[in-house]
């Protein structure tokens, strides 16, 4: 889906005002209203500082040495601090028990629209009684303060697990069963999280993820200014494509979907499904391109989790799961070894799985097949069979040219070019010639029938989009039988660097197939040439020759 062009202009014209998602001054996290582009604790410490030196260290040693107290809260130590404010470890007097106490503001500098977000997280995650929501005890406000209490989970958070790498992938899957029956109560209740991220999954002593942090939360019912707001609201990694595009008008329950979605990509693969070297670019990921397959960067997720967390982070939220209850019943199908209803599951499928579910059963039945194929081999004369047919063919099909502009059809097609050359590298791999695929120019939907008058079980599909010195490519990789996409990747690339794209992708395709492929030397040992402005003269000639043999009818 490409961005919308009135989406790039308002985000250029926030970045060149000064808006920020981050805290200038500690990075902390931030609504774009912020006053000064701080957070709350940083405004306050900038206030200090515009009184003077004495006034701050007045202030250092009036509350050095002394635990602060907030009404019944004596405040122990700060724990964590967000865009929002500050979290401290706390003790309620009153009851004499430890909670976590969120502070936010200093109504000098404070708005009335940051306040009013505030009370709105705080009464919306109030009303969820639910065992993977962090319950909330106490709302209030008190001398510029606004604060609530919640219980305090010592366990940690969700990203620090992964981080270190002790989270199993079974494991993660549980963990996001349980979230996802706690989003599905939430949405029950007229509630949108929309910043599902791990940042905000806290863990208990046992393990058990809680869910926290409604300081997004939309109330359904409510007509407020603070939730028809245009600003992006969310954290870039995380967020759906509706968020990323600023239409917060079309938010709906697909949007935590889309978040829980990205958490679970996180868990398997170790990294969250698009992470650009900036903000801008992040969100331009999210809305321009489709994440990599989760099996791709780890080879330990199969094909069903695979499909499960793939469905989440569709684009189009009407193709995502209808609701959180059917994403967590779907991982739970898949945690008892059951067909997931993601995709039809087919007999076979349907037969393995089963098996795993009755494996006593299972080895009786082999145990007596192997009995019989004994007997048969004994009884009768063993006939030869036929060698296996080729199943990993593969054809590139031509590309397609966005441009529009044919002066550039020389371009398109020789990327297409080099991507099918580097293929024929890999060894065990049928690759059909560009000759034979160039008549199916028109993008055929009968990819199945192609395939059988090509011989080949996969194809090879995409487009080039050139403008200036930079080069847009999609690429593909479809099974044809079923029509099934196996791998799909965006490169966005300078021309000086496009030689790298056509070894990459080819490296991914041969991955994606479980084929080997020829170490990065060998490959670039092979090329003629570095420099672009000859690659492109070569192209050229060469879609010159080819447009000449097409001309002559050979």
């Amino acid at each position: 889906m490409p961005v919308e062009h009135d989406f790039k202009n308002r985000l250029t014209n926030q970045s060149l005002a000064g808006t920020a998602t981050v805290c200038a001054k500690c990075g902390s996290e931030i609504f774009a209203d912020a006053p000064q582009g701080l957070c709350s604790l940083c405004v306050f410490t900038t206030f200090l500082g515009s009184l003077g030196e004495d006034a701050e260290e007045e202030f250092e040693s009036r509350t050095a040495g002394a635990p602060k107290e907030l009404d019944d809260y004596e405040l122990l130590e700060e724990i964590g601090r967000g865009g929002q404010g500050v979290v401290y470890r706390a003790r309620q007097k009153s009851l004499n028990r430890v909670v976590a106490l969120k502070v936010i503001g200093v109504s000098r500098w404070a708005t009335e629209t940051h306040l009013r977000r505030f009370r709105l997280e705080a009464e919306a995650a109030a009303r969820l009684n639910h065992p993977t929501i962090v319950p909330i005890h106490d709302i209030g406000e008190h001398d510029g303060y606004c604060y609530f209490s919640m219980n305090l989970l010592d366990g940690g958070h969700l990203d620090q697990v992964v981080g270190q790498g002790k989270l199993s992938i079974r494991r993660a899957v549980e963990l996001l069963a349980r979230l996802a029956r706690g989003v599905h109560f939430a949405h029950e209740h007229g509630i949108l999280h929309r910043d599902i991220k791990p940042g905000n999954i806290l863990l208990d002593a046992e393990g058990e993820a809680h869910l926290t942090d409604f300081g997004l939360a939309r109330l359904l019912e409510t007509d407020s200014s603070v939730t028809r707001t245009t600003e992006i609201l969310g954290t870039p990694s995380y967020i759906a494509p509706e968020q990323a595009s600023g239409s917060q008008g079309e938010l709906t329950r697909a949007t935590d979907i889309y978040g829980l979605g990205a958490v679970l990509y996180q868990l398997l693969t170790g990294s969250p499904p698009f992470l650009g070297a900036t903000t801008f670019e992040t969100i331009r990921l999210v809305l321009e391109t489709e994440p990599r397959w989760p099996r791709l960067l780890n080879p330990n997720v199969d094909p069903d989790l695979s499909t499960i967390c793939l469905k989440c982070l569709e684009k189009d939220p009407g193709r995502r799961y209808p609701s959180a209850l059917a994403l967590g019943e779907d991982l739970e199908r898949w945690l008892r070894h059951e067909p997931i209803k993601a995709r039809p599951s087919g007999i076979l499928m349907r037969g393995k799985k089963w098996l795993r579910r009755n494996p006593a059963l299972a080895v009786s039945i082999l145990s007596i097949a192997g009995l019989l194929a004994a007997v048969g081999v004994i009884v009768w004369k063993p006939r030869p069979l036929p060698p296996p047919a080729l199943a990993t063919g593969i054809a590139v099909l031509p590309f397609d040219n966005l441009t529009g502009d044919k002066a550039n059809a020389y371009f398109v097609e020789g990327i297409q070019d080099e991507i099918l050359t580097t293929l024929t590298r890999v060894r065990g791999l049928k690759v059909i010639s560009r000759i034979a695929t160039a008549r199916y120019r028109s993008r055929p939907d009968n990819l199945s029938q192609i395939a059988n008058q090509l011989g080949v079980a996969n194809l090879v599909e995409g487009s080039v989009q050139k403008s200036g010195d930079r080069a847009h490519i999609n690429v593909r990789l479809i099974d044809a039988q079923n029509g099934a996409e196996l791998w799909a990747q965006s490169y966005d690339r300078d021309l000086r660097n496009i030689f790298a794209v056509e070894n990459e992708v080819a490296h991914e395709i041969a991955l994606a197939l479980k084929l080997n492929f020829p170490n990065s030397g060998t490959a670039a040992a092979r090329r003629e040439t570095h420099d672009p402005q000859a690659h492109d003269l070569y192209l050229r000639a060469n879609y010159a020759w080819l447009e000449s043999i097409r001309g002559n009818g050979g």
